[in-house]
């Protein structure tokens, strides 16, 4: 890491304490692999002197649901695209505004807040407790990723209720711009939506709206024995 990018590290986390928050500032990939799990959230710049930044992302998805905003020279969209693949929650394009750094934050931590009203829900045989975000169907577990885990519980909380992929990408990526990028929003939540419901044993539960978007279906359809 050069000092350039060492002053604007410190001047990151200055602008965060300033805001009230605990912030440290470590400089390598394996420093951020040993030092994430004291954190709440990870800011996480790619560009690492050390090893592969989506690495670092990945291996910190493997791990743990902490929410990770990442960051990125390059603006391509296919950059974006491998930094949400790699597990990361949001992700900027550098230059970007403290502000906007600020607004980020606090969006992805209002979408990992767990103190609301739908905290545990119960649809059928599937039952989902936000609080410890453990999923169960037919009383066995279901293990899922933070963003597949809030894919269900957004869906789930609006049974009936037919989410378009531009509004799914705004709410659980905090994409402001997804609109205007269809081609990625449809790559992003199709592949998502594809291992959310191989891991919930079936399609029933979430239903394609075509030219629409998805629609949790409150009752999965119950499968008919021969006779």
């Amino acid at each position: 890491m050069t000092e350039s990018e060492k002053t604007a590290a410190a001047s990151i986390v200055d602008g965060l304490r300033n805001h009230g928050h605990e912030a440290v500032a470590v400089h390598t990939g394996n420093q951020a692999l040993e030092a994430y799990q004291e954190a709440d959230l990870v800011l996480l710049d790619l560009e690492l002197w050390d090893m592969d930044g989506l690495e670092v992302c990945r291996n910190i998805r493997t791990a743990s649901d902490i929410p990770i905003i990442a960051f990125t020279r390059c603006s391509t969209e296919s950059d974006k695209i491998l930094g949400l693949q790699a597990g990361s929650d949001d992700c900027l394009s550098k230059p970007y505004g403290f502000r906007e750094l600020l607004a980020r934050i606090d969006a992805v931590m209002r979408r990992v807040n767990t103190g609301n009203p739908n905290s545990y829900l119960v649809r059928g045989p599937l039952e989902i407790d936000a609080a410890t975000r453990e999923v169960r169907v037919d009383n066995q577990p279901v293990n899922l990723t933070r963003k597949e885990f809030e894919l269900l519980h957004y869906l789930a909380s609006r049974p009936s209720a037919v989410i378009s992929r531009q509004k799914l990408m705004a709410e659980i990526w905090g994409d402001p711009v997804a609109d205007n990028m269809g081609t990625r929003v449809s790559r992003t939540i199709d592949t998502h939506m594809s291992t959310l419901r191989n891991k919930l044993g079936s399609n029933d539960w979430i239903r394609t709206v075509r030219g629409v978007g998805f629609q949790f279906e409150a009752e999965r359809k119950k499968q008919h024995a021969a006779l």
